[in-house]
C-alpha cells in the first residue's frame, strides 16, 4: 500500500492511497486540473481511481469534486449529511446523484482489495469523517479537520503504520494573527483544528515501535509555519514519558501545493 498528499492545507486537500490494483482519492479540494496534474506525477491518472472518499462538505475538501465528477464519472463516498452539503453547495457544479455512494462511521467499506472504514470527528460541518485504511495487514489513516480527539480516536489511530495527521496552527500565531475574533474562536474551538501542540499530544497516544511515517497535514498558510510544526510535535514526544524520542520515527510534513513524499509500505 502507498499513500501520498498531493496537497494539503486550508486553501485545499487531496491525498491519494493505492495499491497495484486499486486507486482512491480522499478530498478533491484543489481544482480539477491540480489534481490531474498531480496523479500525473505518480504516473497515474484519473481514470485509474476507483473512488473518491469525501470528509466533509467543506470548499478545501471539494472544490474540483463537481468537474472531476461530470467528466469522469467515478463513484462517491461519503456520509449522508455530507452528501446533502455537496449537493446544496452550488460553487462546484451539478453532481450527478447516482455516483454516491453513502458511508457510514465504524462500517467497513470494501473498494477492490482494500478496505475503507469512516471514523466520526469532531469538525463544524455536517456529519464529518476521517478515514482508516487497509490492505491486508497494511493500516494507514487520514485524520484532518478535529477540533479535539478522544478515546475514540485514539483506539481508532492505533497500530496504524501511516498516519495523516492534522497540524493546523500554532497557538501564538493565530491568537496574534489578523483573523477575526470570530474566526480565531472557531478554529481554536472543539469544532475547528488540532494545533500542533494537541497533534503532538495525540501523536504520543498512539506511536508505536513499528509506525512506518507520520505526515503532518492541513497547515494553516496564516497561522503556521512547516518548521514549526515539525519541531512542535517533534518536541512534544520528547519531552513525554514515552520511551520514544522526537526523532525516532519518520516525520513529514505534507506540502501545501506540491505533491509530496510517497510512502510505501
Amino acid at each position: 500500500m502507498r499513500m501520498c498528499s498531493i496537497a494539503s492545507g486550508s486553501s485545499g486537500n487531496c491525498i491519494y492511497a493505492g495499491t497495484d490494483t486499486t486507486h482512491l482519492l480522499i478530498d478533491t479540494g484543489i481544482s480539477g486540473k491540480r489534481t490531474e496534474n498531480g496523479l500525473k506525477e505518480l504516473e497515474l491518472s484519473m481514470r485509474d481511481i476507483d473512488g473518491i472518499f469525501i470528509t466533509h462538505e467543506h470548499a478545501d475538501h471539494i472544490q474540483g469534486l463537481g468537474v472531476l465528477s461530470r467528466k469522469y464519472h467515478i463513484p462517491i463516498y461519503c456520509t449522508e449529511g455530507t452528501k446533502r452539503g455537496i449537493l446544496a453547495d452550488g460553487r462546484i457544479g451539478d453532481v450527478e446523484e447516482t455516483l454516491f455512494q453513502t458511508v457510514k462511521p465504524d462500517q467497513k467499506c470494501i473498494v477492490k482489495d482494500m478496505v475503507i472504514t469512516p471514523v466520526r470527528i469532531s469538525h463544524d460541518a455536517a456529519d464529518p469523517v476521517g478515514y482508516k485504511i487497509s490492505h491486508g495487514k497494511q493500516k494507514g489513516a487520514v485524520v484532518t479537520d478535529l477540533g479535539v480527539y478522544n478515546d475514540y480516536i485514539v483506539e481508532h489511530l492505533k497500530e496504524m503504520d501511516i498516519l495523516f495527521l492534522e497540524a493546523n496552527h500554532d497557538v501564538n500565531m493565530l491568537q496574534v494573527g489578523p483573523y477575526p475574533y470570530p474566526l480565531k474562536q472557531r478554529i481554536l474551538g472543539e469544532r475547528g483544528h488540532l494545533s500542533n501542540e494537541a497533534a503532538g499530544k495525540l501523536l504520543c497516544r498512539i506511536l508505536h515501535d513499528n509506525v512506518k511515517a507520520v505526515v503532518l497535514s492541513h497547515l494553516s498558510k496564516e497561522n503556521n509555519l512547516p518548521e514549526l510544526a515539525y519541531e512542535t510535535v517533534r518536541m512534544e514526544v520528547t519531552m513525554s514519558e514515552l520511551p520514544y524520542m522526537g526523532g525516532d520515527f519518520p516525520l513529514y510534513v505534507a506540502k501545501r501545493s506540491e505533491v509530496s513524499e510517497v510512502i510505501c509500505i
